[in-house]
């Protein structure tokens, strides 16, 4: 019997994220074994250079599609947030299972809470999305382009004596650092990557059997929830590459989303809340992008 491969990068993180989904799949396709193929993707390879700078586009994702395609893997286990948006042809997004926490945190040795920051402190992230809103809410800051994985910039916190740095608070906890969060930052102003929490499990369109085992792992509301995300950020043109966030809900199956779109230096924010049923996310997802657009997103994309 074929054994069941899944396809992940090698961090720390996602070794985490693909052995947990191993763990879950394993009762599900017994008695076929389930093992994890290490990938390397572009990404990994380049630590040096600013994300923005790689062009953003599946620099953590591409390589695992690949080893899909040529049949090397048969599960990509993705963290969403860095999936694109634009559909790779003869995949497909086939389970989110139930999503992590989505908030940013912010981690400090010197300070309680980001609003206790002083003039001209200096933080460390390597997302465009999280630069943005920082300066939107305190323009005074200096920003650090810190890459590499959750250990690398702990460190890097220390050995740099920077005053902050802000990560997803999602791989803290799932990392066992969740000790390390200072504050999670308020999703009021600090909006959330799109798919931020959630892990993507993305089969070859045409391998029916995979599909079926792993359909079992879906989350009916998460599942919801980031495909209003992703098709909002579809819709105002795929992961092009400036800052946008999403919050979202279900409540008694009605779902709200919440979207965001600023200028690279945080200047200017157009923001967003749409509702609608929770059985129809992708037509959500559009409706909010066209209000974002009709405040004036478009102006901030296209420049």
């Amino acid at each position: 019997m074929n054994t069941l491969r899944l396809g992940t990068r090698g961090s720390p993180l996602a070794l985490w994220q693909a052995n947990h989904i191993a763990e879950k799949l394993r009762p599900v396709a017994a008695p076929r074994e389930v093992e994890l193929v290490l990938i390397e993707t572009h990404g990994d390879r380049d630590q040096a250079s600013a994300l923005s700078a790689m062009g953003g586009f599946g620099v953590f994702t591409k390589a695992i599609q690949s080893a899909l395609l040529d049949g090397r893997a048969d599960v990509a286990v993705h963290s969403l947030k860095d999936l694109p948006t634009i559909p790779e042809e003869a995949l497909e997004l086939v389970a989110v299972p139930a999503r992590g926490p989505t908030g940013d945190a912010f981690i400090s040795r010197k300070h309680k809470r980001f609003d206790d920051l002083p003039e001209g402190a200096t933080v460390g992230t390597s997302s465009l999305r999280r630069r943005a809103q920082v300066l939107n809410r305190r323009p005074d800051l200096t920003l650090l382009d810190l890459r590499g994985n959750v250990d690398t910039r702990l460190r890097k916190l220390d050995e740099q004596n920077l005053d902050a740095i802000i990560l997803a608070e999602a791989g803290l906890v799932r990392l066992g650092l969740a000790d390390r969060v200072t504050e999670i930052l308020d999703a009021s102003w600090m909006l959330p990557a799109v798919g931020q929490g959630a892990i993507g499990l993305e089969c070859r369109a045409t391998d029916s059997e995979t599909k079926r085992l792993v359909e079992v792992l879906r989350c009916p509301e998460t599942f919801a929830r980031v495909l209003a995300e992703r098709s909002m950020l579809y819709a105002l043109g795929g992961g092009c590459l400036v800052p946008i966030g999403a919050t979202s809900k279900v409540l008694d199956g009605v779902l709200t989303v919440r979207g965001a779109v600023l200028t690279p230096d945080g200047n200017r924010r157009v923001v967003a809340t749409h509702t609608g049923l929770a059985t129809a996310p992708l037509a959500l997802g559009q409706e909010l992008a066209a209000m974002l657009i009709a405040e004036g997103a478009a102006e901030l994309l296209a420049s």
